[in-house]
C-alpha cells in the first residue's frame, strides 16, 4: 500500500502548527514545557506519535486527558480543524500530582478530572493551564527531582548505554534505580536509555545526511545492525531508512 504522502519530506508542516513554552519558575520543578498544536486536514490523517517518557495532561475540546508513558508508537487520527493543548511533565514529576507510582498508569489515558476537577474553559491558555496546575500543586518530592536529574542523564551523555553505568554514575544499584523508575518514570531505565539512544538517530534523521547505520549501531551499544533496527522498528514502527523518509 502507498505511503500517505502528507507523512513524507516534512509535508505535515503545510496541515500543522506547533508552539512550545517554558513554564513559570514555580512550576519548572515539575513542568518540562507547554505545548499546542493545531491542524487542518480536509481529509483524516493519521499522525504518529512516538515515545518519550514524559507524562502529558492535555486539553481538548473542553475535556481534559492523562496521558501516561506510552512504551510504544501510536496513531491519532487528526480530520478538520481541531486542536490541543498539553503540559509536558519532567519525567518523574508526575508522581507527586498522582500519588501513586508512575507505572500504574503507563500506556493508559484518565480523565483528568478525576485528579483535577474540571478544566479551565477553552481555548486553553498557558495562564490557565498554570493556575489549574497551581489550584492541586503537591508538596516538594526530592525523589521526584533525583528521578528527572538521572533521567536527564541519560538524555544527556550519549555514551551512556547500560544500566550499571547510569546506576554507578549516580551511587545507587541497579535494582535500586529500577524502582525509582517504576514509581516516578512509570518505565524501566533500560527503556529509558534506549528510547534516548534512539532519539539520536531521529535527530540525525531530520538533517537528510548519509547515515552508515552499521557503524551508528556500534556507536550507540548494540551488538549488531539487525539488533538495532528491532529496537527501532519497536518504537517507532518502522525501520530507520523507512522512519528517514517523513523528513
Amino acid at each position: 500500500m502507498p505511503r500517505d504522502p502528507r507523512e513524507l519530506a516534512s509535508a505535515w508542516k503545510n496541515f500543522q502548527r506547533h508552539t512550545y513554552t517554558a513554564p513559570s519558575p514555580d512550576l519548572a520543578p515539575y513542568v518540562d514545557q507547554y505545548w499546542s498544536v493545531t491542524w487542518d486536514y480536509p481529509e483524516p490523517y493519521q499522525q504518529k506519535i512516538v515515545p518519550h517518557p514524559h507524562v502529558h495532561l492535555t486539553f481538548q475540546d473542553n475535556n481534559a486527558t492523562i496521558n501516561g508513558v506510552h512504551t510504544h508508537f501510536h496513531h491519532k487520527l487528526l480530520a478538520g480543524n481541531g486542536s490541543v493543548f498539553g503540559i509536558r511533565f519532567r519525567p518523574g514529576c508526575f508522581r507527586p500530582f498522582l500519588n501513586h507510582p508512575i507505572s500504574t498508569i503507563t500506556d493508559k489515558t484518565l480523565d483528568a478530572t478525576t485528579l483535577f476537577g474540571p478544566p479551565p474553559a477553552a481555548p486553553t491558555t498557558v495562564e490557565a493551564a498554570e493556575t489549574y496546575l497551581r489550584q492541586h500543586l503537591p508538596p516538594p518530592d526530592p525523589r521526584a527531582q533525583e528521578a528527572a536529574a538521572i533521567v536527564n542523564t541519560i538524555a544527556t551523555t550519549p555514551t551512556l548505554s547500560r544500566v550499571e553505568a547510569v546506576a554507578q554514575a549516580h551511587n545507587t544499584t541497579v535494582r535500586q534505580l529500577q524502582r525509582l523508575f517504576a514509581d516516578y518514570v512509570g518505565v524501566g531505565p533500560k527503556w529509558v536509555i534506549r528510547r534516548y539512544r534512539l532519539h539520536e538517530v531521529t535527530q540525525r534523521l531530520t538533517t537528510g545526511d548519509q547515515i552508515n547505520f552499521s557503524t551508528l549501531a556500534t556507536d550507540l551499544g548494540y551488538a549488531d545492525q539487525p539488533h538495532f533496527t528491532r529496537d527501532f522498528k519497536s518504537l517507532f514502527g518502522e525501520p530507520p531508512t523507512t522512519y528517514a523518509a517523513r523528513y
